[in-house]
């Protein structure tokens, strides 16, 4: 009974958050904004997902696949989220106002 209720405020928190990303993906006007809401409330939402898929699944051996799937996601979100921030810094698609100093270019030592 208790387990059940877990499970469905972990699921529910999860998919709202999952779903709050996407509506700022698509509502948010750069791309910074939408990487952020594409690698942090997503990458949230799927871990609270798995781990109310964990609390129901946990004597069976697909616990295992759970654990690897929230591993992978937490490894891989942040270096897409680097590679596409660098991309669009890369491809002047960035607002001015976002950056104060240019960070990404190598300092010159003239």
């Amino acid at each position: 009974m208790i387990a059940d209720i877990v499970v469905a405020v972990l699921m529910l928190t999860g998919s709202t958050m999952a779903f709050t990303a996407s509506i700022g993906i698509l509502r948010f006007p750069d791309t910074m904004t939408r990487m952020h809401a594409a690698t942090k409330p997503q990458t949230l939402g799927l871990i609270l997902v798995l781990l109310g898929a964990g609390v129901r699944l946990w004597d069976t051996i697909d616990f295992g696949m759970l654990v690897l799937s929230g591993i992978f996601a937490l490894l891989t979100a942040p270096v897409i989220a680097h590679r596409v921030g660098k991309l669009a810094y890369q491809e002047q698609r960035i607002r001015d106002d976002l950056i104060d100093s240019d960070d990404v270019e190598s300092p010159r030592t003239d």
